[in-house]
């Protein structure tokens, strides 16, 4: 399927951004967090620059794969984004996969088949939700990535980095919800459907906020604190608003089950992989 072709090599490229923008984050003391001299400093880096460009392409490829397919199938699927990162980073800061790690990507990429396979997400209309279920799903989203925010700059270190990876996720998996409402309009009244979706204005506020608060969960703390919010949370996030918001169907009954067991293997070997020193830069 084309959706989830471009789903994996969105995954990819996104492993890929997160590797080399912690690489170029790395040496940012944590005075300059939530500081616009922070940008300042990571933009003359060039492994920093070449992370994101990769991510401009990881969305351009997101951005097909939700035209594509619906928003909980994609979203779901760039879990693979941590075992790629985990492979991305044994390259660069060196050491090589343990057998636990291996383990644990059988058990990430096992429990995503089955995740996927039972819950079989398909159908729904972004553009026919109504403006009810989308204020609410705004301000539900809104409190939880505010809460994440505030505590997060509360904090220091590791724990800011976990903090500010799970609103960035949220806030990733708010875009990629907003994506395909964009997608569904541009498909349904060509490249002028773009402009007059209201979704588009409110995703050129969000794209950055999010991406700023990426640079700062990679500069607050190593990718092992960091990733596992942007892994579980994103899928998550997006979807609740597919089944919830857009109307996705899913399988119930004794689906559920298996469903909840993929969950839980992916969660599972997330939280593991998420441990790696190859992810943190240590040997």
């Amino acid at each position: 399927m084309l959706s989830v072709a471009f789903a994996v090599l969105a995954a990819l490229l996104n492993a890929v951004a997160a590797v080399l923008q912690r690489k170029g984050g790395q040496a940012q003391p944590d005075e300059r967090a939530f500081s616009p001299r922070l940008l300042w400093e990571l933009v003359r880096g060039p492994a920093w620059l070449a992370g994101v460009a990769t991510l401009v392409l990881g969305f351009v490829a997101q951005a097909v794969a939700l035209t594509a397919g619906g928003v909980a199938r994609v979203q779901s699927l760039l879990v693979a984004e941590l075992p790629f990162a985990l492979l991305l980073g044994s390259l660069v800061f060196g050491g090589r996969p343990r057998r636990v790690e291996w383990l644990s990507i059988v058990a990430l990429t096992a429990g995503l088949a089955l995740f996927l396979s039972c819950l079989s997400p398909e159908g729904g209309d972004p553009l026919g939700a109504p403006a009810w279920a989308w204020a609410l799903g705004l301000g539900v989203c809104a409190v939880v990535v505010g809460a994440a925010v505030v505590l997060g700059r509360a904090l220091s270190g590791h724990r800011r980095a976990a903090l500010l990876g799970i609103a960035t996720g949220g806030l990733f998996g708010l875009d990629a919800a907003l994506t395909t409402a964009i997608g569904t309009s541009a498909a349904r009244g060509g490249p002028a459907g773009v402009f007059t979706a209201w979704q588009a204005y409110l995703l050129l506020v969000l794209a950055p906020v999010a991406f700023f608060l990426l640079q700062n969960a990679l500069q607050a703390g190593s990718l092992v604190a960091s990733q596992p919010g942007f892994t579980l949370a994103n899928p998550v996030v997006s979807v609740g608003w597919g089944v919830l918001v857009f109307g996705e169907r899913v399988r119930g009954g004794w689906w559920t089950v298996g469903t909840l067991a993929g969950a839980v293997l992916i969660a599972g070997g997330t939280l593991l992989l998420a441990r790696s020193p190859l992810l943190s830069g240590q040997r």
